[in-house]
């Protein structure tokens, strides 16, 4: 073949691979697996603004003000936001966030809907019994346009649906025994960190936890949960030893440590205990 010909054959090769991109793009076809304009889907968040704003005003050292948010106009819009979110298109990490926040706050809505300021337990408590509708049984919840029960978010989503250990130390059932109230919402893009950081507050906080002794000591929601965190005491010192270093890190390792409780304090973490009683 002549030179000249060689050339014409390449060029008319190049004229065809060009329209050929030029086809797909006017016809919205992606390139290399990428959108045409060269840019992701925006990611789908939920605003939870107005929540943590409260949280951040209103909650001191995981301690919560029941009678400012029972006050707050802020947090009554915030539930009816809830309650008409769309989840649709939101992936897991802005999706588990969502749940945890409707968790806690209408945890705390269903302390201030009682007037309660001793204990969660005493919700929908008869002569000193527990119902069978006990506080967490109670339909409460109004969140992504279904009604729920707080056992329904805890169990049939959050704990079904994502498999994170590390909700346990997210979730807080209004006693001082739980995990600590965070100061901040949560959100899908920090989840990661913020769950984390739970872990170590919760772990290595000497009233819900003593592991960092000789004879260590755990909550009861590793005995109440305990098929989450693995199938033995070596699964379970391996998962909780990710938030220690040095001796007590590798005494969890080793799995050789001991189980005992440390009592859960069922009393409300209210960071004010003066308000008057309502029924």
């Amino acid at each position: 073949m002549s030179f000249f010909l060689r050339r014409a054959v390449d060029v008319g090769y190049r004229w065809v691979l060009v329209a050929l991109i030029a086809a797909m793009a006017l016809a919205g076809r992606p390139l290399h697996g990428q959108a045409v304009s060269g840019q992701a889907s925006p990611r789908v968040t939920i605003d939870h603004s107005a929540f943590d704003s409260l949280l951040r005003v209103h909650v001191r050292d995981g301690l919560v003000d029941y009678d400012a948010f029972r006050d707050a106009a802020a947090f009554r819009r915030y539930l009816t936001a809830l309650a008409g979110a769309s989840l649709a298109g939101a992936d897991d990490e802005e999706q588990m966030a969502f749940w945890i926040n409707v968790y806690n706050a209408y945890t705390i809505q269903l302390i201030i809907t009682h007037g309660e300021r001793e204990s969660i337990r005493n919700v929908n408590r008869t002569l000193g019994v527990l119902r069978l509708k006990g506080p967490w049984s109670e339909p409460i919840v109004r969140a992504a346009g279904r009604t729920l029960t707080l056992d329904d978010v805890e169990h049939r989503i959050l704990r079904k649906d994502f498999h994170d250990p590390r909700v346990h130390f997210a979730l807080v059932s209004a006693a001082k025994g739980s995990p600590p109230l965070r100061s901040e919402a949560f959100t899908g893009a920090a989840l990661d960190r913020q769950l984390f950081d739970q872990g170590a507050r919760f772990l290595k906080d000497t009233t819900r936890n003593q592991i960092e002794t000789r004879f260590p000591r755990l909550s009861p929601i590793f005995t109440y949960y305990k098929a989450d965190f693995g199938t033995g005491r070596s699964e379970l010192g391996a998962y909780l030893a990710t938030w220690f270093d040095g001796d007590t890190k590798k005494k969890l390792e080793s799995g050789r440590f001991g189980m005992r409780e440390v009592p859960f304090d069922w009393s409300l973490n209210a960071l004010r205990t003066t308000g008057a009683r309502q029924r």
